[in-house]
């Protein structure tokens, strides 16, 4: 399993690895971001737009493609790729983060989560070996094994049932594999517990996967206890197989899991707040719904080389956002990504040259006020 990941480099001063990926569809450099395409599409964005602003892999979802328009239609017009006219490598979570934000509409058994369309209301059992059934009618390059997320403030009791549970279901998810040509990665539980994250790793490490993954953090339990149980949960895995930091996609995250040897990330966070106006620059977040942006003439960041800065100016982004166009999504959309493709690109280069100059942000850009 181990040679589909390579360590090509690692940081003197820090955890951080430059690494390369191959996959069925293309080598992924890493450190890498991947844009969420939760429905087989990066909302607002053409795949051609991705591929010229750096972006290597995309992250599909079993839940939502399940539901609509259906993996066996999906898979009869060719697989996921061709459906979105994406020729790059593609990961897809195994929706265990979806049936965890459905809340009482669902019921985790040992079966699996059985849970409540949030389109139609009608029932659906995902189970793992379901959800090894769906990904793999996908033909994403990389599926995600069926875990359960767990809250931030269950109690130790709960956690090391779920995360039992999950190891169970891991195993289960191997077994249904019929697939050759598609990575597999496990997702390690444990909650706040290091015990537990310790035991959950050396039981999922055991086990066949091409890659691991550290589920559960991002979901409110402060950014202290993000970075100290990402850290410790990362240094417990093998050095020769990716690591993917789940769903946690602020930049200063993003950089402090990179020092800490993460590989992979993903989360909303770049395009969901461009479609709210809220751009990410080297000087720090910029709401573009603000008056005084009216009659600006400057670009969003004149250090920044994106379509979005090379051809507009603020007074025009506020404009479009003012006025509800679909345009400001794109454009907005367009140079949050590109920003968070910049900072992962300056993170590979410095590894590779030996530097360790690329773990702060200008101007603290991208913290949260």
């Amino acid at each position: 399993m181990a040679t589909h990941f390579t360590v090509i480099k690692k940081d003197v001063s820090s955890k951080a690895r430059l690494g390369r990926l191959v996959t069925a569809h293309g080598v992924v450099e890493t450190p890498a971001f991947m844009p969420v395409g939760t429905q087989g599409t990066v909302k607002a964005m053409l795949p051609r737009d991705l591929k010229e602003l750096g972006c290597q892999i995309l992250l599909g979802n079993t839940y939502h493609l399940y539901l609509r328009p259906g993996h066996g239609l999906i898979r009869n017009l060719g697989g996921l790729h061709k459906f979105m006219g994406w020729d790059g490598p593609i990961l897809t979570d195994s929706g265990g983060y979806q049936v965890f934000s459905l809340g009482a509409t669902r019921k985790i058994t040992e079966e699996g989560a059985r849970f409540q369309s949030h389109l139609d209301g009608s029932s659906h059992m995902l189970s793992p070996e379901k959800a090894v059934e769906v990904q793999e009618a996908l033909g994403s390059d990389i599926a995600m094994a069926l875990d359960e997320c767990i809250p931030h403030d269950a109690t130790r009791e709960y956690v090391r049932e779920s995360t039992a549970r999950t190891i169970r279901w891991a195993e289960r998810g191997l077994k249904a594999r019929d697939r050759t040509d598609q990575l597999m990665f496990g997702i390690l539980q444990g909650g706040l517990f290091e015990d537990l994250r310790r035991w959950c790793a050396e039981e999922m490490i055991a086990m066949p996967f091409d890659g691991f993954a550290v589920g559960g953090l991002g979901v409110g339990e402060g950014e202290d206890l993000l970075r100290s149980i990402g850290a410790f949960t990362a240094g417990l895995l093998p050095e020769n197989r990716p690591r993917y930091l789940m769903g946690v996609g602020r930049p200063q995250d993003i950089l402090a899991a990179v020092r800490d040897g993460f590989d992979l990330f993903d989360c909303v966070i770049p395009t969901r707040n461009a479609r709210n106006g809220t751009l990410f620059t080297s000087q720090g977040k910029l709401s573009i719904k603000r008056a005084e942006f009216a009659d600006d003439p400057r670009p969003l960041d004149e250090t920044c080389g994106c379509y979005t800065c090379r051809n507009f100016s603020r007074a025009y982004l506020r404009h479009l956002f003012m006025a509800g166009e679909i345009l400001s999504a794109q454009l907005n959309s367009l140079h949050n990504l590109y920003f968070y493709h910049q900072i992962m690109k300056r993170c590979r280069e410095a590894l590779g040259a030996g530097r360790s100059d690329c773990w702060s942000l200008p101007a603290e850009a991208g913290v949260e006020p």
